[in-house]
């Protein structure tokens, strides 16, 4: 019998923000996976990186201000940092998890490219900030760059894109491994956005939400299943007002209507509830699980969250 495919994606809950925080998130993380593996499903695992590339964004311009004869390091290029030490932390300590259990299974992260339309509206009117907070007469200079900056509580902060992937460069990669029935870790803080340009890929000055992107793995991957794990343990309308409703289930047409009507908040649920709809499309079988990760047992519970179907 064909084994259910499930991907996986861990937002900050999940993962932490500093280097102890995430290395004791990833054990308790590992223990979620495990309990999917022992019940027999393949697993793909995705993951947030804002406090980790926003860390490293941070150090590197700081490091070329100090040193300036060195070049500054592209944003494309500390998002393929966050992803190999993120990467590193949860493999291994999934590997461990799985060996304590009596199971071994090669434990792969690879380095993923997330191609993106040049033409995206979102290139136009940029949204997330990043790096360091700037003088006035450095947010200047990056300006004459041709990068955007953003007035923020004391001074200024450097704003980029946040386009939709269109495509995975590695997914056939991606697709093999599971296909062998390996744990595989992808599409790490939405991927690396890159422009193809021919025979070449360009990264891009960016970010990819991480729910759109593991919308698409999963369903390039032709998963059953996609649990996004977040701070909530369920989805709600009304959310923080008095007459908040957390919903058990949520049907395609409802969740597009609650959208439309701005019931989710943007950078928070909104990409997640996106990242369903686009994903289940006209599935009968495909569904999502919008939950969070229970610290103190280490499972996935919370009145298991929040469940949507066509």
């Amino acid at each position: 019998m064909k084994k259910k495919k499930i991907v996986i994606a861990l937002g900050h809950e999940a993962l932490g923000s500093t280097l102890p925080e995430q290395q004791e998130a990833a054990q308790r993380t590992a223990k979620a996976v495990a309990d999917f593996i022992r019940d027999d499903y393949q697993v793909v695992i995705t993951h947030s990186n804002g406090p980790q590339i926003g860390m490293i964004h941070t150090a590197m311009s700081e490091f070329c201000r100090i040193y300036p004869e060195y070049t500054k390091t592209p944003t494309s290029v500390c998002s393929a940092m966050s992803q190999g030490y993120i990467g590193h932390d949860l493999s291994n300590a999934i590997r461990t998890e799985l060996l304590n259990r009596g199971v071994y299974k090669t434990v792969s992260t690879i380095l993923t490219q997330m191609i993106v339309d040049p033409y995206d509206e979102a290139f136009y009117h940029p949204t997330k900030l990043i790096g360091r907070v700037m003088t006035k007469e450095e947010a200047e200079e990056e300006e004459k760059k041709g990068n955007h900056v953003a007035e923020v509580e004391g001074g200024y902060r450097r704003i980029i894109a946040a386009p939709k992937p269109v495509d995975i460069v590695e997914i056939d990669a991606i697709r093999a491994l599971s296909d062998a029935d390996q744990v595989v870790i992808a599409c790490g803080g939405g991927g690396i956005p890159v422009l193809s340009q021919g025979n070449k890929l360009q990264g891009a000055s960016a970010v990819i939400e991480k729910d759109l992107a593991a919308g698409k793995l999963a369903d390039l991957l032709d998963a059953d299943m996609l649990v996004i794990l977040t701070g909530v343990d369920k989805v709600c309308i009304n959310f923080g007002k008095e007459d908040e409703k957390p919903l058990d289930t949520l049907n395609l047409a409802d969740a597009k209507k609650y959208l439309a009507q701005g019931e989710f908040g943007e950078g928070t649920m909104a990409p997640k509830i996106e990242a369903a709809i686009d994903f289940i499309g006209e599935s009968a079988i495909r569904s999502v699980l919008i939950t969070k990760l229970n610290k103190e047992s280490t499972e996935i519970t919370g009145g298991m969250g929040t469940l949507i179907k066509k």
